[in-house]
């Protein structure tokens, strides 16, 4: 199964995967609007419980132009994960731009109470190029 997710990161004993795959029949070309659904999986392989509280998004279009997303959760929860569980989520993002890129971190809470950042590997978002 990891060998479906493109990109992956550690941090502190956890694993963010990422399959990003870019969706023309939700994209508008003509519009200018291109579209992307990722699959993100986060496995705790820590040795205590941990909970996601935020995610903080970096996403660069194809003109350099920076859109940062802070919020709660990821699609509307805050997901426990016990040592040795993951957590699965589908998301979409849309772009003014062909190409752009994603990139941040969760911030989660350890049952001691203590927080720590887990990086969401860099990935590029690239349109299919048009059937010739």
């Amino acid at each position: 199964m990891k060998q479906l997710f493109q990109h992956a990161a550690m941090t502190d004993g956890v694993t963010v995967r990422v399959a990003v795959n870019f969706l023309p029949e939700q994209s508008r070309v003509d519009a200018g609007k291109w579209f992307w659904v990722y699959h993100i999986r986060i496995e705790n392989d820590g040795d205590e419980e941990i909970q996601l509280l935020t995610r903080h998004w970096r996403i660069t279009d194809g003109r350099g132009v920076v859109n940062a997303v802070d919020g709660e959760g990821v699609v509307g929860e805050q997901p426990f994960l016990a040592p040795g569980q993951s957590h699965d989520y589908v998301s979409g993002c849309p772009l003014g731009t062909p190409h752009g890129s994603m990139q941040g971190h969760y911030t989660m809470r350890r049952g001691d109470g203590s927080y720590f950042d887990v990086a969401i590997p860099f990935f590029p978002l690239a349109a299919s190029a048009p059937a010739a």
